[in-house]
């Protein structure tokens, strides 16, 4: 079979040190098999991704020598593919409207309330999950904000044990209820990172998934949806974070490290792959 990688940016800034870091392993375990490497841009967020950035990324892409295959899927354009999916979650009855805000969240899983922590902080408490359809539809007809959840508990009853496989820590066991009822369309668009993810790397043949360490959690979750769906499993590559002498992780907001600042500097490509392999990984990846 095969090898098809992808290396998939959101386009909320610059492509900097650590995006290229993980883009090169994608792009290096596909070509040195002669396999696919793919690029797509998750740009769900339509308020803070940006089409310059998208630009901008791909030409720093191209710049790096990091030639992709094929077009470049946009999940923008994509939203029927991403309803289609909803659709099958619904009549399964596995997602649910949530109109709880921002501060209703914080409140109910603050002190005194007992809260279950997830990767990220306290899981969402299901305030929503218990209300009725009638309530639900009122709220709904009356334009209050919800997003889409989905329904880990019940999703889990229906799936089983599942499990998913990394090439460092083996097979895992899949925990369904890791990241709790978490949002799977949001507010301002019908999908979710989790959602997307899953349903692209299923249209488009993934078959090993190259990602940081910080994404093993959501892992989880995509395994889930995979076998809800009977999409086939790729493999995984949780890769440790790449960072800079103290430890601190690189991001966006590192301008002075952008490939782009870089390369107005006057670095070439290959002195900014030097760079890259001079930094340290953090976060081992262990069980």
């Amino acid at each position: 079979m095969s090898v098809v990688t992808r290396f998939a940016p959101s386009p909320t800034g610059e492509l900097h040190l650590g995006s290229a870091y993980s883009a090169r392993i994608a792009w290096r375990r596909a070509r040195d098999v002669g396999g696919t490497f793919l690029v797509r841009i998750e740009d769900i967020d339509i308020r803070r991704c940006r089409r310059e950035y998208e630009t901008a990324m791909l030409a720093d892409l191209q710049w790096l020598g990091l030639a992709w295959d094929g077009e470049v899927r946009r999940q923008s354009d994509h939203f029927a593919d991403y309803g289609r999916v909803m659709d099958r979650l619904d009549a399964r009855g596995l997602v649910y409207p949530c109109f709880c805000t921002r501060a209703d969240i914080a409140a109910s899983t603050s002190a005194p309330h007992p809260t279950t922590m997830g990767p990220d902080g306290p899981l969402y408490p299901g305030t929503c999950r218990h209300l009725s359809n009638e309530e639900r539809r009122h709220r709904i007809a009356a334009g209050v904000e919800h997003c889409m959840r989905f329904d880990s508990a019940r999703a889990a009853e229906q799936v089983g044990p599942y499990s998913f496989f990394d090439e460092t820590l083996g097979r895992i066991e899949g925990q369904p209820l890791l990241m709790g009822d978490f949002v799977i369309a949001r507010k301002d668009t019908p999908t979710s990172y989790h959602l997307s993810v899953t349903v692209d790397d299923h249209l488009q043949g993934v078959t090993l998934v190259t990602r940081g360490i910080d994404l093993l959690p959501s892992t989880h979750v995509h395994a889930l949806l995979q076998k809800l769906l009977g999409y086939a499993a790729p493999q995984y590559a949780h890769h440790p974070l790449l960072t800079d002498a103290t430890g601190r992780r690189f991001a966006k907001r590192d301008r002075d490290l952008t490939i782009r600042a870089l390369r107005d500097s006057g670095r070439t490509p290959a002195e900014v792959f030097q760079m890259i392999d001079g930094w340290s990984c953090a976060t081992p990846v262990k069980g």
